[in-house]
């Protein structure tokens, strides 16, 4: 059944793919109708959330996030299905990272951990591995179909990136650490952990939930370095990254310093550009069931 699967959508994803620029943006507003107007895709979701987090807004102008919200969500989902036919130059045309420099001079050094949130188009931040010698890692979860999960490896693989489970990452750094080998991982980090297993709550757009921190975790426990990726959208199918530094090497932080460096990196961007953020996801779901424990968290 799998590959049954992966036979009759793979051509119809391929076609998408090498659609022309305007043909496939004129088909991401007719995708927006149907989710937006047809369907109401987790409407209700993006409304409780941007109402949740920017009290102070008027619904003339939540609305109006919310529909942008819902137009960029249709460019950044067809842009992943794009990624299947994109070359490294077009990509670099397309993904524009401002300062290689940050992550160029910290490789020299030590492995490196990057972290971004689900922001703009957060599946080609990969392609910053295109600007750096080291070898490039992406933590994604896989695919339970094998045939697409095969699939998508081998396409990250074009631009010099390995795609590895949460659970794969720190012995990868450590076999890489143990052979010499220098590694740059990236790391999407503002998921909602399950409320039991959360090992730290903090205020996230001024609400207290709770927070993965698997990336500190590592970076304190390897001497990590860490960079914070930010990402902006130029206009449709262009974006460009800043690298910011979090720091050299994570054993040398204190506890939670990264972590909280990340969520407020993370808010400034979001209210600089709220629409490009992905406010389907029940990100402050727990908010208020925190336990006893970190009731005194700031």
């Amino acid at each position: 059944m799998h590959l049954l699967v992966f036979l009759l959508v793979y051509p119809l994803l391929w076609l998408v793919s090498i659609l022309p620029h305007r043909v496939f943006y004129a088909f991401s507003d007719v995708v927006f109708v149907i989710l937006f107007h047809g369907v109401g895709y987790r409407r209700t979701v993006v409304r409780s959330n941007l109402k949740l987090v920017f009290p102070e807004k008027d619904d003339s102008e939540l609305k109006r996030i919310e529909k942008a919200f819902y137009r960029h969500m249709c460019d950044s989902f067809l842009e992943t299905i794009k990624t299947i036919s994109l070359s490294k130059e077009q990509v670099k045309r397309k993904y524009k990272v401002l300062n290689p420099e940050v992550v160029q001079t910290l490789e020299k050094q030590t492995s490196i951990l990057i972290v971004c949130a689900h922001y703009a188009n957060w599946e080609w931040n990969v392609s910053i591995n295109n600007y750096v010698e080291s070898k490039g890692y992406a933590v994604y979860q896989k695919i339970g179909n094998p045939y697409f999960d095969r699939f998508i490896k081998k396409v990250r693989a074009k631009w010099n990136t390995t795609l590895i489970t949460q659970q794969e990452t720190v012995k990868t750094v450590v076999r890489d650490k143990k052979n010499g080998v220098i590694g740059i991982f990236g790391m999407v980090s503002d998921q909602s952990p399950q409320r039991h297993r959360a090992q730290y709550w903090s205020p996230f757009m001024g609400i207290k939930v709770p927070v993965f921190n698997g990336a500190e975790t590592m970076a304190r426990k390897l001497g990590l370095a860490v960079v914070f990726l930010k990402v902006s959208k130029v206009k449709r199918g262009h974006y460009q990254a800043e690298l910011i530094p979090i720091t050299a090497n994570g054993k040398q932080t204190e506890p939670n310093e990264i972590t909280e460096t990340f969520l407020r990196l993370t808010e400034e961007q979001i209210r600089e550009r709220p629409e490009h953020y992905l406010w389907t996801h029940r990100r402050w779901k727990h908010r208020g069931k925190e336990p006893a424990s970190f009731a005194k968290v700031q």
